[in-house]
């Protein structure tokens, strides 16, 4: 009986390059998302949406290099006279700026796709890089931090995850074993060797973070939307990050109260101001239960700037001064859509000179993810910017 001969040839590096090209394609995604984070997080749907809302980012397609035929219609050369300036266009002719019409064109576009990111995933992408600053050591209670880190190595992985130097020495180890030149001579599968990564639980000490959201009348639908977008980052951001962090959410117009979540982002805005309210009953919070020799203290305040009077004001800044000597930062964020300089709030604390101390100003919705990377940047006790 013959036996049957096959001509055909398999080409295996066809096999591999599936998984190299979605790694690929899945970290430029990660960084497209990223390049945008400021623009995606601000976005009232997601706010608004429960975890399993899916958002989708227009991401510019990918586009392998490739030889393009030239028909001779447009002589191109790959030099200029060395004339040109930045925004100048390259084929000598003015063209429509952003925003203004072109009118039909016969050229093609460029291609982009909407790709979808759960709520919890996007999460993890703007909370990567951010932590509670300056936190301490703390007596009694603590708080479990879950950190994911490349520590082990396993033969088996996806082959994003393939350890190339481990993989060359287990090649080389396998030659010299064999009796062969020890070198690297090809990749057999028992020579691969994959990272694999794993949760850590990491000990902290007691953490306790203190919301206040001004509710009077002056804060309008853009002030009340910022600081209700920037505390629904940060609460699931200190959930996500920190299992047993507190979270006290204090709500103030010319009097101040204590009140559950859900209030909190939704009470309406209504009378005057008088912010040192609040700040009167978030001291007496921390006497009354959260001694600062056991709980690293972060209070937070947001605010459209306007306060009743100037004797008021003063009186903040010696109740925020109270406030520092026993807390890791005090974090103000003044929200003013229409630049006019600084308000009365914000001129009083510029008087304030204490490190602990962070004011910042947002003017866009955009501004919402340096706020959070300016108050949870995340540095010890006594770190400085390089």
């Amino acid at each position: 009986m013959a036996v049957p001969i096959s001509l055909s040839k398999h080409d295996w590096s066809l096999h591999r390059k599936g998984p190299a090209d979605q790694a690929r394609h899945n970290e430029k995604v990660r960084e497209a998302i990223k390049g945008n984070l400021g623009d995606i997080i601000s976005e009232e749907a997601i706010i608004t949406a429960d975890g399993e809302k899916i958002v989708r980012v227009p991401i510019r397609s990918l586009e392998l290099p490739r030889f393009r035929f030239d028909d001779g219609k447009n002589s191109h050369v790959g030099q200029g006279n060395g004339e040109s300036g930045v925004g100048d266009p390259v084929d000598g002719q003015g063209e429509a700026g952003p925003g203004q019409g072109k009118g039909a064109g016969n050229e093609p576009g460029v291609d982009y796709y909407e790709a979808e990111i759960t709520i919890d995933e996007l999460a993890t992408l703007i909370f990567e890089d951010l932590g509670l600053p300056n936190l301490q050591q703390k007596q009694n209670e603590e708080i479990d931090t879950e950190t994911s880190k490349f520590q082990d190595i396993e033969r088996k992985g996806i082959l994003s995850n393939l350890d190339k130097r481990r993989t060359i020495m287990e090649s080389i180890k396998r030659n010299a074993i064999a009796g062969q030149q020890p070198r690297f001579i090809g990749v057999k599968p028992d020579d691969l060797r994959f990272r694999s990564w794993r949760q850590e639980i990491r000990r902290e000490t007691n953490a306790v973070v203190i919301a206040m959201r001004d509710v009077s009348g002056s804060m309008g639908e853009f002030e009340k939307y910022i600081s209700r977008s920037f505390y629904f980052w940060m609460v699931r951001f200190l959930r996500q990050k920190y299992n047993n962090v507190r979270i006290v959410f204090i709500t103030h117009h010319t009097e101040a109260k204590e009140v559950d979540e859900q209030t909190f982002f939704t009470l309406g805005e209504s009378g005057g101001t008088k912010v040192s309210s609040a700040y009167k009953l978030a001291l007496e919070i921390i006497k009354e239960r959260f001694n600062p020799e056991r709980w690293n203290i972060y209070p937070f305040h947001f605010s459209d700037g306007d306060n009743w009077g100037d004797s008021d004001n003063r009186l903040c800044i010696d109740l925020v001064k109270q406030m520092l000597g026993m807390s890791n930062i005090f974090g103000y964020g003044e929200i003013q859509q229409v630049p006019h300089g600084y308000s009365t709030l914000m001129s009083a604390f510029s008087n304030i000179e204490d490190e602990k101390f962070t004011a910042i100003t947002i003017r866009d919705k955009k501004d919402v993810y340096p706020a959070l990377q300016k108050f949870f940047d995340g540095k010890p006790e006594g770190a400085t910017e390089r």
